[in-house]
C-alpha cells in the first residue's frame, strides 16, 4: 500500500466515520482512498480550514472524524487548531499533514512538528505503510484519551512509496453523546483561562502514554547511538548497520524519560530526522551532557536519503551514473485553456510594459514559465488578489490598470472571496482572471465549489460565480471561452482601460476532464517561414524540425484548441 493508502486503511478500522480534506500533494490520496469505504461520510471542502472545522464538529457530535492536508494547508488551519487543544474534542479527531522535504510540489519545506509545539497537539509519525495504517489506527485510542487532535505527520516519501501491510478488520465503536458543554467550547476569556491552565496537564498525560508505547522501540547493541524517526529511520537503517537506535513514533510531546536512558549510553547521538532538527534541539534542551549531531549539519532543503547521510556525516560519495537525460522543461498540457490566457498577458505586455501580473498556486503557475513568461509573483493561496490591492493602490494612473491578479476556480473558493471583497471595498484598480477549468486539475481532478462535483463523484448546484461577484461589490464582469482567443485578448485590453476592480471569468473544462474540440492541426510546410512565433504557445505538441526548419504538430498530442493558428503569421496552419 501507498502511505496514504495506509493511513486511509487505518481510519477505517479505527471506526471513523466523517472525513473531510481540502487536496495537496502529497496528501491527496488520503481521501481518494477514504471514498473506497462506504461505511464514512466524505467530502472535499472548500479549504483546510473548513476541512478541520467540519471534523471537529464531527468529533463533537460523537463521530470520530479524520482531516487531511499538505503542510501548508496547515497554515489555513491553524486558528481553529490553536483553540481546538484548549477545548478539546468529544470523539477522536486525527489530522493527517503531509509534509514536503525538497518542495517536490510545494513553496516551502516548513515543519508541521512546530505547529504542534505551539499549539500542544500531538505528533505521530510513522515510518512506513505498516506503520501509517497502525498509528493512524492508534492515534482515535489516543486522541479521545488524553482530549487533544492527534496529528500524523506524513512525508512525501512516506505518502507516496508503496510497503507490504497487514490488514485487520474494522472496530466498530460505539458513537458517543453528543457533547453540549458551553463551559468547554466556548472560550470566552474566562473559560478560556481555565481551560489554558489544563492543557499541560493533557499534554503529561500524553507523555505517560508515549513512555510506555511499543511504537517508541530501542534495536541493536552498538556502540554508536542512533535516533530516527519517520521514514528517516529507514534510510538511517541503511547507513548505521550495527549502530543502537530509538525509534521514535511519537514526536510531539517527546517521551524524554525514555530519550534520557538511551542517549547517557553514548558521547555521540545522531539524531536523524526530516526538514529541521525539531528533535535534535529539543534533545539539546535536555542537557544531558552528550554530543547531539542532527539536521542542522545537513545542506538546508534537500530531502533525507541514505547517499546524503553517508556523505554529510562521513563524506563518502554516492557512485555516480552517466546516463544521457533529455530535457523536459514543465509545461501546460497540449489544450490547456490557461493557455491563452498567459499567451494573451504575454503579448500586452510587450506594449504596456508597467503591467504587474501577480498568480496562485496551481496548474496556471506555469504561466510565470517561458517562453510565456506571464508571471510576476506566486506566494500562496488567494496571495494574488491581496497582493495586487497592494500594488494597485501604489501604481495609480490615468491611463488605466497596471495590475492583473490570476487564480484558479478551486483557489478562489478556497481563499479568493476576501480577496475580491478587498479589492471592491477599497476600490484597488485591478483585473483579475479568474481560471475555471471546472475542477482543481493539478492535484487529480477533485471537485469543488464551483464545479458542483462532490467526492464520491455525485453533482450539486456549483457556485454562480457572476452573481457571487457581482454581490461583492464587481461591477464589471466578463466570462470568456479562452478557445476564442481573439476576444479573449480584446476582453483583456478592454478591461485594462478601466480603473476600477474588474473581471474575466476564463471558462472552459480541463482537456483531461473534456476535449475542447473533435479536430486536430498540422502545419502546410509550403507555406511555413520557420519563424517560431507559434511555438511560444508553448504546446508540447509543436516542435521544430531543425533539418527542415519548418514546425512540426503531433497529431496524437494535439487537442484542437487552435491557440496555434491564431498565434501565426502565415497562415500556415490548418485543420487536419
Amino acid at each position: 500500500m501507498l502511505g496514504n493508502e495506509a493511513i486511509a486503511r487505518g481510519a477505517w478500522e479505527a471506526g471513523a466515520t466523517f472525513a473531510s480534506a481540502y487536496p495537496g500533494t502529497p496528501s491527496t490520496e488520503v481521501m481518494e482512498n477514504l471514498k473506497k469505504y462506504e461505511e464514512l461520510y466524505v467530502e472535499w471542502a472548500p479549504n483546510e480550514k473548513v476541512s478541520l472545522e467540519a471534523c471537529f464538529g464531527a468529533s463533537l457530535s460523537g463521530n470520530r472524524s479524520i482531516c487531511s492536508m499538505k503542510h501548508v494547508g496547515l497554515n489555513v488551519a491553524a486558528d481553529v487548531l490553536q483553540t481546538m487543544t484548549y477545548t478539546g474534542i468529544n470523539a477522536g479527531l486525527v489530522i493527517v499533514v503531509a509534509d514536503d522535504p525538497g518542495m517536490h510540489s510545494s513553496q516551502n519545506e516548513q515543519d508541521t512538528r512546530y505547529f504542534a509545539k505551539m499549539s500542544r497537539a500531538i505528533v505521530l509519525e510513522p515510518s512506513d505503510s505498516q506503520e501509517a495504517k497502525d498509528l493512524t489506527k492508534w492515534a482515535f485510542e489516543v486522541s479521545e484519551e488524553t482530549d487533544l487532535p492527534v496529528i500524523i505527520r506524513s512525508t512525501t516519501r512516506l505518502s507516496h512509496s508503496s510497503s507490504i501491510v497487514e490488514l485487520e478488520d474494522r472496530v466498530e465503536v460505539l458513537k458517543k453523546d453528543i457533547d453540549k458543554r458551553p463551559e468547554k467550547y466556548i472560550v470566552l476569556p474566562a473559560n478560556a483561562r481555565r481551560l489554558r491552565a489544563n492543557l499541560d496537564n493533557k499534554v503529561k498525560k500524553a507523555v505517560s502514554i508515549f513512555e510506555k508505547s511499543n511504537f517508541n522501540k530501542i534495536e541493536g547493541n552498538g556502540n554508536t547511538g542512533v535516533i530516527a524517526c519517520g521514514v528517516a529511520y529507514e534510510h538511517a537503517r541503511e547507513v548505521f548497520k550495527y549502530a543502537s537506535f530509538l525509534k521514535l513514533s511519537t514526536t510531539y510531546p517527546l517521551p524524554k524519560s525514555l530519550i534520557s536512558d538511551f542517549v547517557r549510553r553514548f558521547d555521540r547521538v545522531y539524531v536523524i530526522e526530516e526538514s529541521d532538527p525539531f528533535v535534535a534541539d529539543e534533545i539539546r534542551a535536555m542537557n544531558l551532557g552528550v554530543e547531539i549531531i542532527g539536521k542542522e549539519v545537513f545542506e538546508p532543503s534537500l530531502e533525507m536519503s541514505p547517499d546524503l547521510i553517508r556523505k554529510t556525516l562521513f563524506n563518502v560519495e554516492a557512485p555516480k551514473y552517466d546516463l544521457p537525460v533529455l530535457p523536459r522543461p514543465p509545461l501546460f498540457c497540449a489544450g490547456c485553456p490557461h493557455r491563452g490566457v498567459y499567451y494573451a498577458l504575454n503579448k500586452i505586455r510587450m506594449k504596456k510594459k508597467d503591467l504587474y501580473i501577480t498568480s496562485d498556486i496551481g496548474c496556471y503557475s506555469l504561466g510565470a514559465l517561458k517562453p510565456l513568461d506571464a508571471t510576476d509573483t506566486i506566494i500562496c493561496m488567494g496571495a494574488s488578489l491581496g497582493m495586487a490591492a497592494g500594488l494597485a493602490q501604489n501604481l495609480k494612473s490615468d491611463d488605466g490598470i497596471k495590475v492583473v491578479a490570476t487564480l484558479g476556480d478551486s483557489t478562489f473558493t478556497h481563499a479568493g472571496l476576501p480577496g475580491i471583497a478587498e479589492l471592491a471595498y477599497n476600490k484597488a484598480p485591478v483585473l483579475v482572471i479568474i481560471l475555471d477549468n471546472r475542477t482543481t486539475a493539478m492535484t487529480g481532478h477533485q471537485g469543488n465549489p464551483m464545479s458542483g462535483i462532490r467526492a464520491r463523484g455525485d453533482e450539486t448546484d456549483p457556485i454562480k460565480i457572476k452573481k457571487v461577484l457581482k454581490g461583492l461589490g464587481i461591477n464589471h464582469v466578463k466570462v470568456v471561452d479562452p478557445i476564442d482567443f481573439k476576444k479573449l485578448q480584446k476582453t483583456i485590453e478592454k478591461m485594462l482601460k478601466l480603473n476600477e476592480p474588474c473581471v474575466i471569468v476564463s471558462k472552459r473544462p480541463c482537456v483531461l476532464v473534456e476535449r475542447a474540440q473533435n479536430v486536430k492541426y498540422t502545419v502546410d510546410e509550403e507555406k511555413c517561414k520557420g519563424c517560431k512565433i507559434c511555438l511560444n504557445v508553448a504546446c508540447p505538441a509543436m516542435s521544430f524540425n531543425k533539418d527542415i526548419k519548418k514546425v512540426k504538430i503531433r497529431a496524437d498530442l494535439c487537442y484542437g484548441c487552435r491557440l496555434c493558428v491564431d498565434a501565426c503569421l502565415h497562415g500556415a496552419i490548418k485543420q487536419l
